[in-house]
């Protein structure tokens, strides 16, 4: 089993190639795998029918029954990656198939040791992250384009909505990470009018960025996001559902916590942070360089390159240049639009999702509708990374506008 790291003899400033980054995609991995060599069908088997196995309640015992397979026969980052892919989306499975009150303490051992292997050679966690549930998992269903998903769980076509547009956002801001590059390099040369173009760049990519998010309306039912999907993206750390961990069996004897898929594990938005010199709050801070850690290796490196780099806002304060100290702001005000947006959706997706499904449950005659369980409780108030999402994302909005140079 082995990862490619992607790295060149004579590394330029931030190329992208250096941090497996794509011109093309950015962040998201290019044409991901989609099969696993013959030796894994039995996880891809299971992988691929997990909405029925969780609907009927068979992939436990589905999962006791799979073989014991070695990660040995894994070749690359990319057949890495959908193995990473197809293993969190199991496990989330297993973990959640009878809801928020009938979770397990053990994860198997046919389970558990290949993806801790698997987590280990990727440097990434052994749970679904965001570079699992949107960056590896994307595939063109035909050759105009048209964009589906490798690996689905319960949630129909709201999931597969939820999934596309989040890697929509991630597409639209490839030139803005792109501008991220350019404008370091334009610092270090003393080049003002690239640097001028590469700040009007990023402003533009976030606002596209949230034209893209806009697209959840379409695509997304909040009821089926609250009542279905959202559970399958938990964690078990900073969650009450399951306060003592999980045993990784084969792995350790002791439980281990990790934190459920978050937006706040996507790099863009800590690249961005990092080259406007966005200073976020002593609590939010310490949630989002947890955060990092749920990044592929090479991407968090990325960051560390942008954070280590010569500070935009000193430049830009130094250079007393009206024009550069404007296209300055128009970048953190459009990062801080993008997320006021976001918590537009939060609000519309979580609390107000809550308030109607407790309104349903609440009348016995609606009871036995599509979404007739009990509504989820446990982290009514948390993101599903286990942040206090409220407070969380109006601290880091707010700070995001305090990063303005004030005229």
């Amino acid at each position: 089993m082995e990862a490619s790291d992607g790295t060149e003899e004579t590394p330029l400033p931030l190329a992208l190639t250096r941090f497996q980054l794509s011109e093309e995609y950015g962040f998201l991995l290019p044409n991901p795998l989609t099969e696993l060599p013959a030796p894994y069908s039995p996880w891809m088997e299971i992988a691929h029918d997990l909405p029925q196995l969780i609907a009927s309640h068979r992939l436990r015992s589905q999962v006791h029954q799979m073989p014991q397979l070695s990660t040995r026969h894994l070749r690359g980052h990319e057949e890495l990656h959908l193995a990473h892919l197809v293993l969190s989306f199991i496990t989330m499975g297993y973990l959640w198939q009878e809801g928020e009150e009938g979770t397990v303490k053990v994860l198997p051992r046919n389970l558990a040791v290949p993806f801790w292997e698997v987590s280990q050679a990727l440097g990434l966690p052994p749970i679904l992250s965001h570079a699992d549930f949107v960056l590896a998992n994307w595939r063109r269903k035909n050759p105009n384009g048209n964009l589906d998903t490798i690996i689905s769980l319960p949630g129909g076509e709201s999931l597969r909505g939820f999934i596309l547009v989040t890697l929509l956002v991630e597409k639209a801001a490839v030139p803005g990470i792109k501008a991220v590059v350019q404008a370091i390099r334009a610092i270090l040369q003393l080049d003002e009018e690239t640097l001028h173009k590469a700040l009007q760049e990023l402003a533009e990519a976030i606002g596209d960025m949230s034209k893209a998010l806009k697209h959840m309306h379409d695509y997304v039912d909040p009821a089926v996001f609250y009542m279905v999907i959202r559970i399958f993206l938990s964690g078990w750390k900073d969650n009450p559902a399951m306060p003592d961990g999980l045993v990784y069996e084969g792995v350790s004897d002791e439980p281990m916590a990790y934190s459920g898929g978050s937006a706040a594990q996507s790099t863009v938005l800590h690249a961005f942070d990092e080259l406007l010199g966005i200073r976020h709050s002593e609590e939010s801070t310490a949630f989002l360089h947890r955060m990092r850690d749920y990044m592929p290796r090479p991407h968090r490196a990325f960051v560390e390159e942008i954070r280590s780099a010569p500070s935009l806002k000193q430049h830009v304060l130094s250079s007393r240049d009206a024009r550069l100290c404007a296209a300055f702001n128009q970048c953190v005000s459009a990062l801080a639009d993008f997320r006021s947006y976001h918590i537009t959706i939060v609000t519309k997706f979580i609390t107000v999702a809550a308030a109607k499904a407790k309104a349903r449950w609440a009348e016995p005659a609606d009871r036995a509708g599509p979404s007739a369980g009990k509504p989820p409780s446990v982290l009514e108030a948390k993101g599903t990374g286990g942040s206090h999402i409220f407070s969380f994302l109006k601290s880091v909005r707010d700070t995001t506008k305090e990063g303005m140079i004030s005229a």
